[in-house]
């Protein structure tokens, strides 16, 4: 069993035997036939991955580790606002006949600020930070902008980067280390997604900056399982699980900018056959 599968089990059968549920509460979300999509959620969850140990994808069913990447990269290296430079459907709900889904993600990275150094977005800021002062702890994004919602066409819901390094015992080399921060998280279909893609983004960053990963925490203000995910869930979570697949970064790569989905990819991955027609509530 991946150590990825072991939290991502626990974390549903907490939900499940746990949580509470929002039926009968007036909730924003609903399916594609107009009812209203109902939870059962856990607030506050906390999940901690060890990077160093293991590449974090689960092996209940598989994850897309190109695709996820492809996102991650649309997100914080292209800094796009635009589903037509997605290679996948996943925003296509939210985008507008231009394709664009407000400014929202992507659009936020890419707004530049002044600083006493100079002017740049808040990506370069962390790669500057990481690479000038690594040990600030200010190292940080934000894309929940508040003066900007009523133009983003979903709100944020992995929000905020709060990078952190660390100088490990007898290592020569930093160990970069980060808080992914989620108000919100449908966790059949983006838990583990989401997980992937910013264990590769910090693989990303750290190679860039010359650092050894180290730690993802996971923070979760409201975790949960849709109504009519819940059988889906039951029965995802009561499959075989296998060994961790190794995670391949190219490490001819040494700029942010130069990544691409295809320097990505995981060896010996097995995993259980993928979960299809999944309703998702929008």
């Amino acid at each position: 069993m991946s150590y990825a599968d072991k939290v991502f089990i626990d974390m549903c059968s907490d939900i499940l035997e746990n949580g509470v549920s929002t039926e009968g509460e007036k909730v924003r979300p609903h399916w594609e036939d107009g009812t209203l999509a109902y939870t059962v959620k856990k607030f506050g969850v906390v999940n901690r991955y060890d990077l160093r140990r293991e590449f974090p994808a689960i092996t209940l069913r598989k994850t897309a580790v190109k695709s996820a990447t492809d996102e991650i990269l649309w997100i914080w290296q292209q800094k796009s606002n635009n589903i037509k430079d997605l290679h996948s459907h996943i925003w296509d709900e939210w985008a507008d006949e231009d394709g664009s889904i407000g400014k929202a993600y992507g659009y936020q990275l890419g707004v530049k600020h002044q600083y006493k150094e100079g002017m740049m977005d808040q990506v370069d800021r962390v790669i500057y930070d990481l690479k000038n002062n690594p040990f600030s702890r200010r190292i940080m994004t934000n894309i929940y902008v508040h003066q900007d919602l009523h133009e983003m066409n979903l709100y944020p819901c992995a929000y905020s980067m709060t990078f952190n390094v660390t100088q490990q015992k007898g290592e020569d080399r930093l160990t970069l280390n980060a808080i992914l921060n989620q108000r919100s998280q449908d966790v059949l279909t983006a838990n583990n997604w989401n997980v992937v893609q910013y264990a590769v983004l910090l693989h990303m960053l750290a190679q860039v900056c010359d650092m050894n990963v180290g730690e993802l925490v996971h923070v979760i203000a409201d975790a949960h399982i849709y109504d009519r995910h819940i059988p889906l869930v039951k029965e995802l979570i009561s499959r075989p699980v296998y060994d961790a697949p190794t995670f391949w970064l190219n490490p001819d790569i040494h700029d942010f900018y130069k990544f691409t989905r295809d320097d990505v990819k995981l060896e010996n991955y097995v995993t259980g056959p993928q979960i299809k027609d999944i309703p998702v509530a929008i």
